[in-house]
């Protein structure tokens, strides 16, 4: 027995109006008033309870919530958020996405409001799910399937032998195509089982957040590449600079020398601007102290312009 005040509607799948878990009474009663709570057993499979997510919001966010998360591509679109952002827009169907099957295809005809349409064999069809398996004995160390793993499945070096940790295979089947040498095979692992029921979202959150950490680990990378890169060529620059020239070709070489280093600094200035950090307004004063940080050494490093005038930050690495 619960209290008026402490029931609530209930919110059912797809946005429907879900019916009231407690008997609504025609007269405004007494806080202590005692309502008797309806059994959920009764309530039709379409009225169930769901739980939402809060960080789910917009409409592509629970379309991708709704994915397996392979990262496969078999959709036609370059992983599951695009896919998904597609579908949001109407301009992809439901039914591309083999890896969710028909379970796949019947939820996200749910969240559209759309009827479910058969798998388009075109992308492929429903099958057990399958786990990347390297011949060892064949691997060249290429790194190839590594760069190709949407999740960071595969362990190995260059000119190294490379495994495939199972537990964190998607089953994408993106390190086939490009290994050299025919050594990797898709290996089924859940019998007769298929679609969602081979794939559970638990899986397929730990996936989504393997390559989130992906994405984010090669944008890393890039930049400190560019700012290894921008380094070089400052210190080149400042080399041809210290140069003193004795006669009019030996200064002709020297301009020469100067633009190309310098068009080099603006190229890779230009790429670091168009990649400017967003959502950093109203940040802890911690967290802009890394941000200050990170772009004072972007600055040293010939990437950007060092701020200046009376706002500017000092780098909290230079006051050590």
């Amino acid at each position: 027995m619960v209290s008026r005040d402490d029931c609530a509607p209930m919110q059912a799948p797809w946005g429907f109006a879900g019916p009231q878990l407690c008997h609504q009474a025609r007269t405004t009663p007494h806080a202590s008033h005692q309502y008797p709570v309806r059994s959920r057993s009764r309530l039709s499979p379409e009225f169930q309870p769901v739980v939402v997510n809060p960080a789910v919001k917009t409409l592509a966010d629970r379309i991708e919530a709704l994915l397996p998360q392979t990262q496969c591509t078999k959709c036609g679109f370059n992983g599951c958020r695009p896919y998904a952002e597609a579908m949001a827009a109407g301009e992809a169907a439901c039914n591309r996405c083999p890896p969710g099957g028909a379970e796949g295809v019947r939820r996200l005809a749910g969240v559209l409001g759309a009827e479910p349409l058969p798998l388009d064999p075109e992308r492929g069809t429903e099958q057990p799910r399958a786990v990347a398996l390297i011949d060892e004995n064949l691997c060249i160390g290429c790194t190839l399937c590594i760069q190709a793993c949407p999740v960071d499945a595969i362990a190995g070096a260059a000119k190294q032998m490379h495994t495939v940790i199972p537990e964190l295979c998607t089953g994408c089947d993106l390190c086939v195509a490009p290994c050299p040498v025919d050594c990797i095979a898709m290996i089924p692992v859940t019998g007769e089982r298929t679609g969602w029921e081979a794939w559970s979202q638990a899986q397929a959150d730990a996936a989504h957040e393997r390559y989130l950490a992906r994405q984010a680990r090669l944008v890393r990378e890039r930049e400190e590449n560019d700012a290894r890169l921008a380094a070089k060529a400052a210190a080149k620059l400042a080399a041809v600079q210290a140069e003193a020239p004795q006669d009019d070709a030996e200064r002709a070489a020297q301009e020469r020398k100067r633009a190309i280093i310098q068009a080099a600094i603006e190229r890779a200035r230009q790429k670091q601007q168009a990649a400017q950090p967003r959502n950093t307004e109203n940040v802890s004063p911690a967290v802009q102290a890394q941000i200050d940080a990170a772009e004072a050494r972007r600055a040293r490093a010939g990437l950007t312009e060092p701020a200046a005038g009376p706002g500017a930050k000092p780098d909290p690495e230079q006051q050590q």
